[in-house]
């Protein structure tokens, strides 16, 4: 099994139990294993929180002027976030006085999963709960595989 697989099979057991337990969700089923994943690359993971705020902003601020709900708000969800991540990524790295710095998201629909989350919960609960399921999610990837991994 590869990293990746093992990484959304825990990240689904860790959101379930929040769910279950907490009564709150960390930002969609495999959300968490990704995000867990990026860890090491706190620039990616703070974009794409950042993509998904915006994405729910968006799509809260269409709200007031069109009728969005239902199925039509999460595909919305889910397609705004595509296009922002798809609109970063096109920019390509980014030169500073420190380097290069890649603007980009974790995956295509991370952000709008997310966005779902933050329009059902509000941010801080989605925020919080992603970040401690993807730090626990991780904790047990290196449990599991000793840390001997790299994307």
């Amino acid at each position: 099994m590869d990293i990746v697989t093992i990484s959304l099979g825990i990240g689904l057991v860790i959101n379930l139990a929040f769910a279950e337990i907490l009564g709150v969700g960390a930002g969609g089923m495999v959300v968490p294993g990704y995000m867990a994943l990026y860890l090491d690359r706190p620039l990616v993971i703070l974009l794409t929180l950042l993509m998904s705020y915006l994405t729910f902003f968006v799509i809260h601020s269409l709200s007031a002027v069109m009728i969005i709900y239902g199925r039509r708000r999460t595909v919305l969800m889910i397609l705004v976030g595509f296009l922002f991540g798809w609109f970063f990524r096109s920019l390509g790295p980014v030169g500073t006085t420190l380097g290069t710095i890649e603007l980009t998201a974790i995956g295509y629909i991370i952000p709008g999963l997310i966005a779902i989350w933050i329009d059902r919960q509000g941010a801080l609960e989605t925020f919080s709960v992603l970040i401690t399921a993807s730090v626990i999610t991780r904790l047990w990837l290196i449990l599991i595989t000793g840390g001997e991994w790299a994307l």
